[in-house]
Parts: structure tokens; C-alpha cells; sequence
């Protein structure tokens, strides 16, 4: 029925909730990290659908996955296991530091699980008065009413009514500023090491270890927040594998199924056994055509070839943008790491960094933002080196628009 409909973005309005404005733009198919709409239109895909489609649309060895576990099984009571499942976690343990996975179906989900998991640990272990979990200010972990308000952004939280108490947040890479809310009663400190939604903020190394130490000297658990830099996105499988501070919780999703809904919480077997049966759960969690896919994905990505090659790219996409400055004089910097990148506005285009999104779909390329100063790129870890050319060529053409205009 629907093939026969002429669907158009009018009809969003008319029937979904408008939590969304989504572009007049509407894609229907995607090959690599190009990407066609209802008129035939071509654009180059720097978003990535946010730092989901790891491999682009439609990458061979996700389709044949995918294809060849829909005709085996697709869903499963977690009554049961399943093998997809089993080989996914086998491999995230075999990957990183962690012990244990429990599996759902959204970054969201995953900082959920996590942050119940902390508050568990800490009581069983403790006591409940050490219940207060630390966060930053700009962060992003969720729209759960949990997740929302653990994410140091009020203007995403608000509004909903009472929220969940013993929460603190701190300025980002402010060592003092942790020390000073830092005590006993702490369980968690919950962080991005590099913070996505909040403009592209890198953590400091030396903060990092402040952090690990932190924690280590007040009985605390560190949970890193992978959902945007994990499975490659920083050119290592995790972003945590940059440097000496490991984690005790990790969440991971986005990427880990190239845009099939899948998420996962690593950490050791001591704190994982603290969600004893019963006390969390998840219909969807471990299902097999997710988790066939996620196999799939690691397999590509989990490789020096591709995550070398992210480092390749991260360079090519850099220069690119550095040059395109150095001719218009929009941008006071290019920050991130890996296909995580922000082109930050300077003084003159404070707050109108949309308009640049806006002004490079018309040119043909897709790109982000990250709050109203940053421009945000998040490509496919293997977008071929001429794609990369050609969009910083459509973004070009678009960031002439908006100088000239």
C-alpha cells in the first residue's frame, strides 16, 4: 500500500509528533557514502546518520548478514540465548577490558543499564547513602528521564517534572571544579571522553587520570560513554584504548550496528554481578538479526586496515577543512579526533552554524551540528578518499553561500 502513496515531507506534520523538524529532504536509497532522495538527487554523507553508518548504506557484508540471519531466526524471549549474541559478546570481550555484556537496543538504553548498574553496585556494596553519580556540563547520554538528566544540558531536561535525585554536574576537563563535589558518597562519574553533542570537546589526558584516581581513592566506578566515539569512530575500536585510563563500565551502540539498532554495556565480572536476575531487563536486548549484524560490523571495522585508514581519513577531511578557512574565515578551529570532527564558528558567525547545514544539503553533502557554533562531520570509517574530495568541494560551494549571502 504504502509504494502506492505519495508520501512527502508535508505529511510528517500531519501524522508524527513534532518533536522532530526534519529537512524537506527525503532519502530512499544509499550506496557507500552516497546517498539519493525522492527526486533523484545525489549528496555526499558526512553524518553518517550521527556516527551510525560506520560502513555507509548498504555495506556488502551488513546486507549478507543481515539476509542470512532473517532466514534462520529473528527474535527470541531472553528466556533463551542465541548464537549471534553469544559470538557478539564473546568478541566485545575478547576486544576490550571488559568481563561481561548486557546488550540493548539504543545508546539510551545502554546508559541506563549503566547507571542502574552503578547505584546497584554501590549499595550492595556500601550502602545506599553513596548514591551520588557525577556528570559535566554540555554532556550527552540519553533522552530516558535518567539518561536526560545525568546529561549536563537543562534545556533537555526540563520541563518533565520532578527528576532523579543526587546527581551533580561540573565544568568538562576542570580538575578543581571535580575534586571540590568529589567524596564517600560518590558511586559514579559518567563521561564521554570526548564529548559529541556538547560541541566536540576532547578530554584532556591529564584530567582523565584525575578522574581514574578519583575514583579509585573514593571506591567510585568510572563509566565511559562510547555510544559516538566507540567502534572505530577515534581510529582505535574504543576511544579509551587512546591512552592508560580504563574504564570500569562502557556503553556502545551507534555505530556497533551500522545503523541496525543495537547497544551493549561492558564491564567486569565483580560489577556485572551485581545485576542479579531480575533486576534489569530488555525484550529486544541480544536479538539475533542485531546481533548478526553487530558481528558483521566489528569483523570489518575491528581491523588495522579500516581503523588505520580512519586516521587516513581524519587528515584528507582536517586539510579540507582548514583550507576551505583559510579562504572564507568562518571557523577559530577544526577539533576532535578520528571522524568525530567540529568546524568551530568564530567571532563574525557566533550561533549560526545550522546555516551551514542548511546551505550544504542545497549543495549536495550532509553534515551536523553540535550545538549552534559547531559544525559536526561523522562519515562512514571507510568513505573512499574521492568522496571526501567531493564533499569538501559541495561544502565549499555552501560555505561561500553563507559568507556571500
Amino acid at each position: 500500500m504504502s509504494s502506492k502513496m505519495n508520501l512527502t515531507r508535508a505529511q510528517f506534520d500531519e501524522v508524527m509528533v513534532p518533536n522532530y523538524a526534519p529537512s524537506a529532504v527525503i532519502p530512499v536509497r544509499g550506496e557507500g557514502s552516497r546517498v539519493w532522495d525522492q527526486e533523484g538527487k545525489e549528496y555526499i554523507d558526512f553524518a553518517g546518520g550521527i556516527a551510525v553508518n560506520c560502513l555507509g548504506h548498504c555495506h556488502p557484508a551488513l546486507v549478507g548478514a543481515l539476509k542470512t540471519q532473517g532466514e534462520k531466526l529473528w527474535h527470541l524471549a531472553n528466556v533463551m540465548t542465541n548464537e549471534p549474541a553469544l559470538e557478539l559478546a564473546t568478541k566485545l570481550v575478547d576486544a576490550t577490558f571488559a568481563d561481561r555484556v548486557y546488550f540493548a537496543n539504543s545508546g539510551a538504553e545502554a546508559n541506563e543499564a549503566a547507571l542502574k548498574l552503578v547505584r546497584r553496585y554501590a549499595m550492595d556494596k556500601f550502602g545506599v547513602e553513596k548514591d551520588q553519580i557525577i556528570a559535566f556540563d554540555k554532556a550527552f547520554h540519553g533522552r530516558t528521564f535518567f539518561t536526560v538528566s545525568v546529561g549536563g544540558q537543562a534545556a533537555y531536561s526540563d520541563g518533565f517534572g520532578p527528576k532523579p535525585q543526587s546527581i551533580t554536574h561540573v565544568p568538562f576537563n576542570d580538575i578543581a571544579a571535580l575534586e571540590a563535589v568529589f567524596s564517600d558518597k560518590t558511586c559514579a562519574v559518567m563521561m564521554e571522553p570526548l564529548q559529541g553533542e556538547g560541541g566536540i570537546i576532547d578530554a584532556d589526558p591529564e584530567f582523565l587520570k584525575a578522574v581514574r584516581a578519583l575514583c579509585d581513592k573514593h571506591n567510585a566506578l568510572l563509566v565511559f560513554d562510547e555510544v559516538q566515539t566507540g567502534v572505530g569512530r577515534l581510529g582505535e575500536l574504543y576511544a579509551y584504548m587512546r591512552g592508560d585510563v580504563v574504564p570500569d563500565v562502557l556503553t556502545t551502540a551507534k555505530a556497533l550496528g551500522g545503523g541496525f539498532p543495537i547497544a551493549a554495556m561492558l564491564t567486569t565480572k565483580e560489577i556485572a554481578d551485581h545485576l542479579k536476575i531480575g533486576t534489569h531487563g530488555s525484550t529486544y536486548g541480544g536479538n539475533p538479526l542485531a546481533c548478526a549484524v553487530g558481528n558483521a560490523v566489528l569483523d570489518v571495522v575491528n581491523t588495522p586496515e579500516v581503523l588505520n585508514g580512519v586516521k587516513l581519513r581524519e587528515q584528507l577531511l582536517r586539510d579540507g577543512l582548514i583550507a576551505i578557512n583559510a579562504k572564507y574565515d568562518v571557523f577559530s578551529e577544526i577539533r576532535g579526533q578520528g571522524l568525530l570532527l567540529g568546524a568551530v564558528m568564530n567571532e563574525r558567525f557566533q550561533g549560526r552554524a545550522k546555516e551551514f547545514l542548511v546551505a550544504a544539503i542545497n549543495e549536495g553533502v550532509m553534515s551536523l551540528v553540535a550545538g549552534a557554533n559547531v559544525v559536526r562531520f561523522t562519515p562512514s570509517l571507510v568513505i573512499p578518499e574521492a568522496d571526501i574530495a567531493e564533499g569538501l568541494a559541495r561544502f565549499e560551494r555552501a560555505v561561500a553561500k553563507v559568507v556571500e549571502a
